[in-house]
Parts: C-alpha cells; structure tokens; sequence
C-alpha cells in the first residue's frame, strides 16, 4: 500500500494492481501504518468485524455507467458535444438501477436457498433496496450534474485491474478501460483474471459489493428454516458507520479525444444531485442555479430537470399503467 494527495488535497491510500477484498484491504493497511508510524491510518477500515451487523453482499449486474461534474464541467461537455479526458482519463462510476437491485436479490435467495418452494419465495418480502444506502447506490451521485449513459464501444474494449484506494470511509475499485491498440497497460492484469469483486462480461459489469451500507440502520436475518431472509431496523447505539465500496471506471483517451453523445441524448440523461454529507466541492450549484445554466444551454428541450433519488425513494414509485 502507498499514499498520496489527490486533487482536492484528500489523502489516498492505494494498492495498484489488485481490488483488494475488506479482509485483505485491512490487513494491507494494518502493514502501511505498522511501517509508516508517521502516517497512521485511522479509518473505519479497522472497525472490528463483530461489531457490524450483518449485511448482504450481493453479485449486481449492471450495464449503466454515469459521470459526474460540476457546472464549468458541463459547460465543456455542451461545447464539445461529449466528454473530454482530463490526464487522458476520462472518471465514470457504476450506475445501478432499482432492477439491478431486484435481481440481485433474487439471485442471492436462489443462491442461499436453492431448495427453496414457491410459495416461500412468493411470500419472501423485499429486502436488498434497505440495504443500498451508501452514495454508490443513487440514481446519480455527487458531486455536481450527472449524466447516466449507457456503457458501449465501437471496437471491444480492453479493461484492467488498476487499483484500489481507500479513505476514510469509502473503497474505491478502479477498472481501467483502453483501446485493444494501447499495449502500453499490458502490466497490469486483465479484469478477467481478478474477479474477486468486479467483472465484465457482455456488457455488463458483475460487482460484488464488499460494503454496501454507509450507515447501518439495519441487519440481515436469515431464517433458513423458511428459507427466508428479513431485514431487522437497529437503534441509538447499535446503528453503525462502517466503509463503504464503489467502482470506478477510469476510460483511458488520446490527449484532444472527445467522447461524442447525441446533443438530446446528453439532455435527456441529465440529473442534479445535492452536495452529499460531507461536501466534498465548494461552492456546490443550488437547484434554482443548476435549473438556470441547463435551460441556458438547452432553452429548446421541452422536459424539466429532474433531481437526483435514491433507490428507496425510485422504489417508492408506483407501478406504470398502460
């Protein structure tokens, strides 16, 4: 594990190479501070295990990928009609949608329970959407305005393990995407052959979530009897703050290269999120603000703008009807 300064003057701890597992992350941690005294972490990395409460930690299967920016951001992506690498990277996350968390769950009883009836998974109420509580689990995510595009590629793409980084609170899986003509990346080691927590296959990307909640205000009870898992809420001392895990995709581009979208396609995928607790980027656009400069770039497109929620909240939404 090394240490540096990121670009907003946070500390980053990272190991290249690897996405390292929570118990392996600790334990390279646990090394970094035994030999830098100097530069102890102390995160909540290092809480004791037998004090989170259960939780899941389900295979998702997402195809959606989303970006975030700010307002001088966004004026560049209008300008050149797409996206512009800054160091020739180009940072996008994981965007997961509330039937990504539907068939996560499904596939995580069927897994747990395989003997299970049909009327027991008739009568097995939802619990996985609980659980997604952390900022990676949002419609879109901070900081600033976001737009959620669906992943796709001319020619197949080659994707790599490149890192993980830990704060304080969060991990942060990074996955390196680059032309199959770039052979400068050959040193690190394809996606494929790390799968501990992320894959890609046919256009989606397998996350294995490590951490799912930011905070946890709930524990995962089995009942194998029933072949059933409930979700039980937890109060004053025994809610806890743990880490939290994302996935990032850092898409590799020539210096001047632009990632070009339809102009109503970039609109239409656009959404405002708030600046997220604690705020990480200041001074962060008000809605009224975000809502003046988008109706300022596209005065012609006719549908509002729409607001960041989480996956509880676009849940929440009752079923369309023809």
């Amino acid at each position: 594990m090394e240490r540096r300064t990121n670009r907003r003057g946070f500390d980053e701890y990272f190991v290249t190479r690897r996405h390292l597992e929570l118990k392996d992350l600790r334990v390279a941690a646990k090394d970094f501070s035994r030999r830098n005294p100097d530069l102890e972490i102390r995160d909540y990395i290092f809480k004791k295990k037998k004090t989170i409460p259960p939780y899941p930690r389900p295979e998702l299967q997402v195809s959606h990928l989303k970006h975030d920016t700010d307002q001088e951001g966004l004026r560049g992506i209008k300008r050149d009609g797409g996206f512009r690498a800054a160091d020739c990277l180009q940072w996008w996350s994981l965007a997961v949608k509330p039937e990504d968390i539907s068939a996560a769950e499904t596939r995580l009883l069927e897994e747990t329970y395989p003997d299970r009836t049909e009327q027991q998974a008739q009568t097995q109420h939802s619990f996985l959407g609980r659980f997604a509580t952390s900022p990676a689990f949002l419609e879109t995510s901070r900081p600033g305005i976001c737009s959620c595009l669906q992943f796709c590629s001319g020619a197949p793409p080659v994707l790599r393990v490149f890192e993980t980084v830990l704060y304080k609170q969060k991990v942060m899986y990074v996955v390196l995407v680059h032309s199959p003509a770039n052979k400068k990346f050959q040193k690190l080691p394809l996606l494929s052959d790390d799968p501990a927590v992320c894959v890609y296959n046919d256009g989606r990307f397998t996350w294995r979530s490590q951490a799912m909640c930011e905070t946890h205000r709930y524990q995962l009870v089995q009942r194998p009897d029933e072949n059933q898992m409930e979700v039980q809420e937890l109060f004053g001392n025994d809610v806890e703050f743990y880490v939290w895990d994302d996935v990032a995709i850092a898409l590799h581009m020539e210096e001047g290269q632009v990632l070009k979208f339809d102009d109503d396609q970039l609109r239409r995928n656009l959404k405002i999120c708030g600046p997220g607790e604690p705020v990480i980027r200041k001074p962060f656009d008000s809605f009224e603000k975000a809502k003046y400069v988008v109706e300022e770039l596209w005065p012609d497109y006719p549908e509002p703008l729409e607001t960041e929620r989480s996956l509880q909240e676009a849940a929440a939404d009752p079923p369309e009807t023809d």
